[in-house]
């Protein structure tokens, strides 16, 4: 402060007087306008109660808007004990004064749990969604499945765009063998394939038990294609004979059970047509095609091919093979064989059919085989009888593989 002689008028620097006008008493904080409307996002907490009415003999308060001018100082201390009086109900320090009756303290609401039904629409809106329709051919033993088109895909290159196809997969099985894909569409978040897929040899034992998993990907010219969304149909909602049309909003990748592919694996499908002609006197055996086979090279492919065997084979003549069908899991031979035999003898004859992958420079691996004769069961007896019963028609069934061929030769 400025000293002055007795007599001299006194003066103020402006340091001075701005301490003076901006400081009048001791530093307190600003206070904000909250502070004079407290909230309470969850409503009043159960131990703040109403402010009891006063006494008709107590002197009334005067409110804030009827008060006459008071100073700064008196007023903080008023405004700070009603914030503290509001505040006070649910801090940690007890307010003076008799305290109510405990109550219980309210249960946190599950805010942080995550809204199961909100995050389906987010992902519906933030992976796309999915038109394509299911028809299941009983007669024919096989499953079409048409790809239609796809909506407001998520962006998954750099230039907001992505390059969709669709691929296919058979829960439980091998996962090569059950794949099929469809083209892949170039720069589109709305692609339209139209594109049908189908899967032959399927039972209505697999329409009970699979599943059909449909995924969306993006194709990567320089790296890993990069999954979008999924979603999947248990096939035991489809109506033979009956086409059922779809359209789904796209999920989240969802984990496959390795234990349930492993407990239900196979060795894959075969196609098998019986007929005696009459006109050759003889059994013609035709290899239609497979499905489904195991993968047996390091590519996770096969080379298949077919042998066949009329036993009991005295002369060791009746051996026939197909070509092989390069990296398939699903060829298609379309071969017949002819085996010279009366009708009558059929009764005591066996048909061993056998699937083998084929090797260059090592013994051929055996895929899977099955037996057609009297000795057979189920479906595979059937389908013999059935051929002898009715000379001169073409009989088609499917048949499972099996990895131990009782009486057969397993190598090549």
């Amino acid at each position: 402060m400025t000293l002055r002689r007795r007599g001299e008028k006194a003066t103020i620097s402006i340091q001075e007087h701005m301490a003076i006008d901006v400081c009048p008493g001791p530093i307190r904080p600003i206070k904000q306008i909250s502070d004079y409307f407290p909230r309470f996002p969850r409503g009043l907490p159960p131990t703040a109660e109403p402010r009891a009415t006063a006494p008709p003999d107590a002197p009334a308060r005067p409110s804030a808007a009827s008060a006459g001018p008071r100073s700064p100082s008196d007023g903080g201390r008023d405004d700070d004990e009603d914030v503290d009086q509001l505040f006070g109900a649910y801090g940690s320090s007890p307010s003076p004064g008799p305290s109510p009756s405990p109550a219980r303290p309210p249960a946190k609401p599950p805010e942080d749990e995550p809204d199961a039904d909100g995050y389906e629409s987010d992902d519906c809106t933030a992976l796309g969604t999915l038109d394509f329709s299911l028809l299941y051919d009983q007669e024919n033993n096989a499953l079409h499945c048409t790809i239609s088109k796809a909506k407001g895909l998520k962006p998954m290159d750099h230039n907001g765009l992505a390059d969709p196809y669709v691929k296919l997969h058979l829960l439980p099985g091998a996962s090569k063998a059950n794949k099929l894909r469809t083209k892949t569409l170039r720069n589109t978040l709305n692609p339209t394939w139209n594109e049908t897929l189908t899967y032959y040899g399927i039972t209505d034992e697999d329409m009970i038990r699979k599943t059909l998993r449909i995924s969306v990907c993006d194709e990567d010219k320089f790296r890993h294609n990069e999954f979008i969304g999924e979603t999947r149909v248990p096939l035991k909602k489809l109506k033979p004979n009956h086409t059922k049309t779809f359209s789904i909003c796209l999920e989240k990748q969802l984990p496959v059970d390795k234990a349930e592919d492993k407990s239900l694996e196979e060795r894959g499908r075969i196609l098998i047509s019986l007929k005696y002609s009459s006109q050759k006197q003889g059994l013609l055996v035709g290899i239609v095609r497979c499905a489904h086979l195991a993968a047996m090279d390091a590519n996770g492919y096969s080379d298949p091919y077919v042998k066949t065997y009329l036993k009991p084979d005295v002369d060791k003549k009746s051996k026939h093979k197909t070509a092989v069908k390069k990296k398939t899991l699903n060829p298609e031979f379309n071969e017949e064989f002819c085996y010279e035999i009366k009708h009558g003898d059929l009764a005591k004859k066996t048909l061993e059919v056998t699937v083998w992958d084929y090797d260059i420079g090592k013994s051929n691996d055996f895929i899977g085989g099955v037996v057609l004769g009297i000795n057979a069961k189920g479906e595979r007896l059937k389908h013999w009888f059935d051929c002898l019963k009715n000379k001169d028609k073409r009989i088609e069934r499917w048949h499972t593989l099996t990895n131990e061929l009782p009486g057969a030769v397993l190598s090549d």
